[in-house]
């Protein structure tokens, strides 16, 4: 059973979407698609090597009430900063869900 105590952190999940303004110009941006309460599981940063040289990644692993609508191409945004969702684990039946996240370059 989750406890309400444990959702201490407050995340926004985001769906990247494309719109057309009145002068039929196409815009993408980012769109809020929930603001909820978490639980922070987990923070780490890794060092790997990449074709470029060496490479850190800030890694984050939410806990969350269940939620029927997100996916991998949504994204959460904790702190100001973004984190792609890498991965969504279903704990129990449909209790909650752990998002696995990597921090994006962009804000």
């Amino acid at each position: 059973m989750m406890r309400a105590g444990k959702l201490d952190k407050i995340i926004t999940l985001q769906r990247f979407t494309s719109t057309v303004d009145e002068d039929g110009t196409p815009i993408e941006t980012w769109t809020d698609l929930a603001t909820v309460r978490a639980q922070l599981v987990q923070s780490t940063t890794e060092e790997f090597m990449r074709g470029w040289g060496a490479s850190s990644e800030a890694a984050i692993v939410f806990r969350i009430r269940h939620m029927d609508d997100i996916t991998p191409a949504d994204r959460a945004r904790y702190q100001g900063r973004a984190y792609d969702l890498k991965e969504i684990k279903e704990l129990g039946r449909r209790e909650g869900l752990d998002l696995r996240c990597v921090a994006t370059g962009s804000a």
